[in-house]
């Protein structure tokens, strides 16, 4: 669904003075809706941007690594609390789990040896291993969060490890085929920008390499257009089963460490970037590559999503995943989702289930629980019902939501099988306030 023409107008400005003030030769940014690409804004003449020019995306490639990882663990292959050892064996860091590299929690320093990986052409995986040294751990891991470009570059390692593919031909035969995302590619393929950076005192540009990354490339090698990173960022909104599930998702979308520990604003979850805007939580990333920025921020509760790139290193007084939220958050305020319809259910619910519903206590306060079109019981307190529990077996339920989330609601009967209490994970609601749970 388009965006309304006054929304439009507004990410079309933003964008506009984003690459303007920020001197990008080029910038192009999607607002993705249910799915869809929505809207298209571009900005700027070198060279002139569509929705199928190629920008190199940096770290949103570890999006991708992290997925990879995770459909691994959902097939029994790997856990995430594996040591490194385990699957790249002999190196001093080998204590280091998948968990802890997926989410910058390793204490792992940042870059690899040698000059700076992201402007020099990549060693292989075994070069790669031979230059780590136990100095290489900067942290106590969990300590605190160290973003780690070298954890990805060994979770790469990992991967090719496990399957005895290359990480590339993962990527394309398990996520860009199965998405169509056709123009997301290892090398970059014309059309693409060439990336620059700026001149501070009189504009020129200077046009940066664009190197072969090696045993890095799963940190940040990939190349990839508007409309193809519209549809990762629609996956990582609502993904496809049938590539990962979506609980595996949610889970890599809890927080696993928060990188802003005064305010409590960014966090990381395994492999994605979280992001706090208001009341609003976002998912995403940021990626830079000599010449190149790019952003990725999801709202996953309204399948809403911001991508932009541009061909410079950096934007001067703008930030590019800063755009992203600032588009994404202006998208949502504009024009928040429509509530689905209430429909009157077709039937009153069984007699052992309806006798559940109506009003309980705890604690001297007063809970409600009804039931829903799909049979699950909803309750909470007096019209806050944020609990759900879906049934198990007879008179057992299972939290799906809120703070009983995994726990077990009982039914406790009396001697003539009439619900008198539900046991909720040993805190015991009664019919009335006066009665002992």
């Amino acid at each position: 669904m388009a965006l309304l023409p006054e929304t439009a107008r507004q990410v079309d400005l933003l964008v506009a003075r984003a690459q303007s003030e920020g001197r990008g030769p080029s910038l192009a940014l999607g607002v993705v809706r249910d799915g869809d690409l929505a809207h298209v804004a571009l900005a700027g003449e070198q060279p002139r941007p569509d929705a199928d020019l190629q920008y190199r995306i940096g770290s949103i490639s570890k999006t991708m690594t992290a997925v990879l990882v995770l459909q691994q663990r959902d097939a029994g292959r790997l856990d995430l609390d594996d040591p490194l050892d385990r699957h790249l064996p002999g190196t001093p860091v080998g204590a280091l789990t998948v968990r802890q590299l997926l989410g910058h929690a390793s204490g792992l320093q940042r870059e690899p040896d040698g000059q700076w990986w992201e402007r020099t052409a990549g060693s292989d995986l075994a070069t790669l291993l031979a230059g780590l040294t136990p100095a290489k751990i900067a942290h106590p891991p969990h300590r605190v969060y160290h973003y780690s470009n070298l954890a990805y570059g060994l979770l790469g390692g990992v991967l090719e490890r496990l399957t005895g593919t290359p990480w590339a031909d993962l990527l394309r035969e398990r996520l860009f085929e199965p998405l169509g995302m056709r123009r997301t590619t290892y090398h970059p393929t014309e059309p693409y920008a060439r990336g620059y950076v700026v001149h501070p005192w009189h504009d020129t540009l200077r046009e940066e390499p664009r190197t072969d990354t090696g045993a890095m490339a799963p940190a940040g090698q990939l190349w990839s257009t508007v409309e193809d990173l519209a549809r990762w960022a629609a996956f990582l909104a609502d993904p496809a089963p049938d590539l990962l599930a979506p609980a595996t998702l949610t889970e890599m979308c809890a927080p696993v460490v928060i990188s802003d520990l005064d305010a409590w604003t960014g966090g990381h979850g395994l492999g994605v970037e979280l992001y706090r805007v208001g009341d609003r939580v976002y998912v995403g990333h940021g990626g830079s590559m000599p010449g190149y920025v790019a952003g990725l921020a999801v709202h996953r509760p309204t399948r809403t999503a911001v991508v932009d790139f541009a061909n410079s290193y950096g934007l001067r007084g703008h930030h590019i995943v800063g755009l992203a939220r600032e588009v994404l958050t202006r998208v949502l305020d504009a024009e928040p989702a429509v509530p689905a319809p209430w429909r009157p259910a077709g039937a009153p619910p069984a007699a052992d289930l309806l006798e559940l519903t109506g009003r309980w206590w705890w604690m001297g306060n007063e809970y409600e629980f009804r039931v829903d079109p799909a049979g699950d019981l909803l309750g909470g307190l007096v019209g806050n019902p944020q609990l759900r529990f879906t049934p198990e077996a007879p008179d057992r339920w299972r939290g799906r939501s809120g703070s009983q989330d995994g726990e077990i609601l009982t039914v406790i009967r009396d001697e003539a099988g009439r619900a008198v209490a539900l046991d909720i994970a040993t805190f015991v609601f009664t019919r009335t306030p006066d009665q002992e749970p």
